[in-house]
């Protein structure tokens, strides 16, 4: 069974981290409205632009679901 989006992006939390990766996770971990079991790309993208003020570039989202992609594809 494929994970979530979210479920990927909770391993890359990490509170001491800078990285906008560990910083999305962590901000997204805060979100209690995020789509917690969504896999589509285009449904958490449009979630992201309408309500993570959070997420400074939407390149940081791209960059971790293609990575999202790529470890599924394993």
């Amino acid at each position: 069974m494929r994970r979530s989006f979210y479920e990927y992006l909770m391993t890359l939390r990490n509170a001491d981290s800078v990285e906008p990766e560990a910083e999305f996770a962590n901000n997204a971990f805060h979100d209690q409205s995020f789509p917690k079991h969504e896999e589509s790309y285009q449904k958490i993208s449009d979630y992201l632009e309408l309500n993570a003020g959070y997420l400074p570039s939407m390149t940081i989202f791209d960059e971790a679901y293609q990575k999202y992609q790529e470890i599924d594809k394993k």
